[in-house]
């Protein structure tokens, strides 16, 4: 394999496309085209006819945060440890975070406030068992009051039992890598539903479960190589534990197959437990775009979800997490039109990318949830055109015969955006760095106003 090549393994021989055919993902790519800045032409082209459609009363309007992104003291994880070594790819440390841990209740009523109806949000299993073995009381307790204030604000929730941490433990006996992993999360995964019983109504076993298809194709993925090996090397020598794996760094063939089990185990752990809990799987899913004649794009499809949308298919629900576009030629990705609109996260602003993806989804036979749709900018108004958007591509969806169930955006709070550090903002409420106070931005009165709605 040449320096200026990446290897995709599928289900036959390697295959070998260039560096700067690979897929973006969050950091994306764009097509050439009639398309000028902000993609006015495909705004144009999906905005909802007739005006907008009341949707059913159980349509889910939400928002979301993770635990390490948002809460913020997470030191038994092991991204806490990765953060701090050197060298590292983090550009800094999430120290206090947005410090949801202490201030969840004013989280949640600020979400409640807003008009929505559903707060997604993940528990820190590095907190709930700190030490293998050993569950923590006082932290099942704070989850299970963390629901419980949801509920008393009439919020649905979902519950995510891995946003990419794990508790330094795992990771120092080899995370996702030691087959017997699958088993150690779903006892994690029982052992919280025995605790919170019928609070939890939704609950997603990972967040974009495949993610580690993803992150090798990024556009820097080649570069940022060795120092991403060093860094882990540099946790595994600080924990004295050779073994020592990241969900988000790991090794696809060794973590896949585990990954796989340990859903497929932890689903059948909650059902045993209470089989009312609706139990899904949500993947990252940007909208892969064949242009022309020989494109690879059924390619570039396959290699980004692999067997997962199988194993949503056996799941309850799946759960859409998408930003943008890739679109594939006959030489690879196709890289952004000049002029095109770009996100503070590099990406193109391509909010449309949602059609397809939720009709992907839908091939699965489940109901569909949009788990997470967003924008990192400084402009707020972009972020009311992004949300706008947005739903009306979920309007084309619908409108097509696909079961949509939710919008949740990502996120509420401008949190830790991992290896970005602060840098980024995705929230529609901001946060002060020092004094913590909430500020929502006008983009959060305005999806609460189309929440309240209850049209797109």
């Amino acid at each position: 394999m040449t320096n200026n090549q990446v290897e995709f393994v599928k289900d036959g021989p390697a295959c070998a496309i260039t560096r700067r055919s690979v897929l973006a993902g969050t950091v994306g790519f764009a097509a050439t085209g009639a398309i000028g800045p902000g993609g006015t032409a495909v705004a144009a082209m999906v905005a909802p006819q007739g005006g907008a459609k009341l949707l059913p009363k159980g349509f889910l309007w939400g928002t979301a945060i993770s635990a390490y992104q948002s809460e913020g003291g997470n030191s038994n994880s092991d991204s806490w440890l990765n953060e701090r070594v050197y060298p590292t790819v983090f550009h800094e440390p999430s120290g206090d975070a947005c410090d949801s841990y202490h201030r969840y209740e004013e989280d949640i009523a600020l979400a409640a406030k807003l008009g929505l109806n559903m707060y997604r949000f993940g528990i820190e299993w590095a907190r709930i068992e700190p030490v293998q073995g050993f569950f923590s009381y006082a932290e099942l307790d704070h989850y299970k009051h963390v629901l419980e204030t949801c509920r008393a604000h009439g919020l649905a929730t979902m519950v995510t039992l891995s946003h990419f941490s794990v508790p330094r433990w795992f990771a120092e006996r080899g995370g996702f890598t030691v087959p017997d992993a699958a088993n150690l999360f779903a006892a994690f995964a029982k052992r919280v539903t025995v605790h919170f019983g019928e609070l939890m109504t939704y609950v997603t076993t990972f967040n974009e479960a495949n993610i580690n298809r993803l992150l090798p194709l990024l556009p820097d993925a080649a570069a940022k190589k060795a120092i991403t090996a060093a860094m882990i090397a540099a946790a595994a020598k600080a924990a004295n534990a050779p073994s020592y794996s990241s969900l988000l760094f790991a090794d696809l063939i060794k973590i896949e197959p585990v990954l796989l089990d340990a859903h497929a185990k932890a689903y059948r752990a909650i059902k045993e437990v209470n089989s009312d809990i609706q139990v899904g799987v949500t993947l990252t899913m940007q909208d892969v775009q064949g242009i022309g004649p020989g494109n690879h794009a059924d390619f570039v499809q396959k290699m980004l979800y692999g067997e997962w949308l199988s194993a949503a298919s056996k799941s309850d629900f799946i759960g859409v997490q998408t930003y943008t576009r890739v679109l594939i030629g006959a030489q690879g990705a196709i890289p952004p039109p000049h002029g095109a609109e770009m996100t503070a996260a590099g990406y193109e602003f391509y909010p449309e990318a949602l059609i397809g993806t939720i009709k992907l989804a839908a091939t699965t036979g489940k109901p569909v949830f949009v788990t997470e749709s967003g924008i990192a900018t400084e402009d707020d108004a972009r972020r009311i055109a992004f949300v706008d958007r947005a739903l009306a591509a979920i309007r084309v969806a619908i409108d097509s015969g696909v079961d949509v169930r939710s919008y949740i955006h990502w996120s509420l709070l401008d949190n830790f955006e991992w290896t970005a550090g602060y840098a980024q903002h995705f929230g529609l409420v901001a946060v002060d760095r020092i004094t913590f106070k909430r500020t929502p931005k006008p983009s959060a009165y305005h999806l609460g106003r189309r929440a309240k709605a209850n049209r797109i």
